[in-house]
């Protein structure tokens, strides 16, 4: 009985891991997005995460909600320098995401300055 319950927590413990490890490192999708940042923040009671906000038009359908992690240190000090102009953003969309890591699917990984138009 002891043999049985151990492969079982087993069998679950190495689920949950792939299960963290394909959620951490696989890609959905990598790609570019331009407009105006409208928002940077470090926001979160339990887990703190910047999450930022960037408008490509007019209306308000045409925003792009965003994370950063926390170690990409570079990119959250170049969205702070940069708010309310022009950027231009590398992203990574991930299947799901964890509550420590942002409250978006999309995580911005390279920013440059750009003018709008």
């Amino acid at each position: 009985m002891k043999k049985i319950v151990a492969i079982i927590l087993s069998i679950l413990i190495a689920i949950t891991v792939i299960y963290f490890l394909f959620v951490y490192y696989a890609t959905f999708s990598e790609g570019y997005r331009s407009g105006e940042l409208t928002k940077i923040s470090h926001k979160g009671v339990l887990f703190k995460t910047w999450e930022g906000e960037i408008s490509q038009g007019v209306s308000e359908s045409q925003r792009f909600d965003f994370s950063v992690e926390s170690s990409e240190k570079e990119v959250i000090d170049l969205l702070k320098n940069l708010q309310g102009q022009g950027v231009k953003l590398t992203y990574k969309e991930r299947f799901a995401t964890f509550p420590w890591l942002g409250d978006t699917k999309y995580y911005v990984t390279k920013v440059e300055k750009t003018k709008l138009e």
